[in-house]
């Protein structure tokens, strides 16, 4: 009879563990979703401006053009790779779509197109000097940082484009059901991109790539195709962001689009990629860009010195990678 009940305490006891440990896995699994949670609620009480459909219509607008950036970042990262070069391509696409949309009034969706091929173009270079020549993609990408700032201020003369026709600002105005066209693009991105890395071989082959190259080439994989792509990806939509950018405020700059890079190279670390390649998610970029966004919103509302709200994306970042580290070292 003793010793059921020891057995009973026993097997009690070995649930309770249990039950405790997946709890503990999945909040460390899920902390940057708890994390969003959390800002959401402290902003909602600390601001009452915060916690409005303008505000979150706000917050949607700014994230988008971070989002298309953060999806091309999300594939580089995950062949274990890196673009540092993405926020002087949105510039220079920006430069190039504006003063061609300023030469062809009558023709304003060439320089989206415009804008969209100069990133591609920008991508490609990436892809060829990555997987045709191997170099380093931090090398490469930081060459393309360099090139396409200095172009940009080519294209415009070393001055920012004025004179562009009103009508080009349809493109990024435009509100359709409440949400503006860019918010429309974000999701349609999103939506596209989460279907092409989960239920494609092309998403494998990108995951391959990123978990063992070596393996990757054992098992048949063009291991350069796929560098190429995903270079080739996250220019062109780069590109896209340069355009829309350039369209909501109908103008562009050579400037534009500096620093962009490293919020979206924040938001795919913090949405839980690895910086090693082979793990993370579209999804998960979403997460960490809301984050990202969410905070940026809420802390100028509060009035927060920019260097401090530095301090703080800074501050999410390495914990975010240590997160990271953290939890491959429990799954070894």
């Amino acid at each position: 009879m003793t010793q059921l009940i020891v057995a009973g305490t026993d097997v009690t006891v070995s649930r309770r563990l249990a039950i405790a440990t997946k709890v503990k896995n999945g909040m460390i699994a899920n902390s940057m979703s708890l994390a969003v949670l959390c800002v959401l609620v402290y902003f909602s009480f600390a601001s009452p401006h915060f916690a409005t459909a303008g505000n979150l219509a706000t917050i949607l607008v700014a994230a988008a053009p971070f989002a298309l950036i953060a999806c091309g970042q999300t594939l580089v990262i995950l062949t274990g790779g890196i673009d540092l070069s993405v926020g002087s391509v949105i510039a220079l696409a920006a430069m190039s779509g504006a003063i061609v949309a300023k030469a062809n009034p009558e023709a304003l969706w060439l320089g989206i197109a415009v804008a969209v091929a100069a990133g591609l173009a920008c991508g490609a270079v990436n892809g060829i000097l990555v997987a045709g020549l191997n170099l380093p993609a931090f090398v490469a990408t930081l060459a393309m940082l360099t090139t396409a700032s200095g172009l940009a201020y080519v294209v415009g003369g070393g001055a920012p484009i004025n004179g562009i026709p009103a009508g080009f600002g349809a493109f990024a105005n435009t509100t359709l059901f409440g949400l503006e066209l860019p918010v429309w693009l974000m999701f349609l991105v999103l939506a596209v991109l989460a279907l092409l890395m989960r239920r494609t071989t092309y998403g494998t082959r990108v995951y391959a790539v990123g978990g063992n190259i070596t393996a990757a080439r054992i098992a048949g994989i063009k291991v350069r195709g796929v560098l190429f792509s995903v270079y080739a990806v996250s220019g062109a939509l780069a590109g896209l962001a340069g355009g829309l950018l350039s369209s909501r405020v109908v103008t562009a700059a050579p400037t534009l689009g500096a620093g962009y890079e490293l919020d979206a190279i924040a938001a795919v670390v913090i949405g839980g990629a690895s910086l090693m390649g082979g793990r993370g998610t579209i999804w998960g970029t979403l997460i960490g860009l809301l984050l990202i966004q969410t905070l940026n919103n809420g802390l100028d509302l509060l009035l927060v010195p920019s260097y401090w709200q530095s301090v703080i994306k800074g501050t999410l970042i390495a914990t975010a990678v240590a997160v990271d580290v953290f939890v491959t070292r429990r799954k070894s």
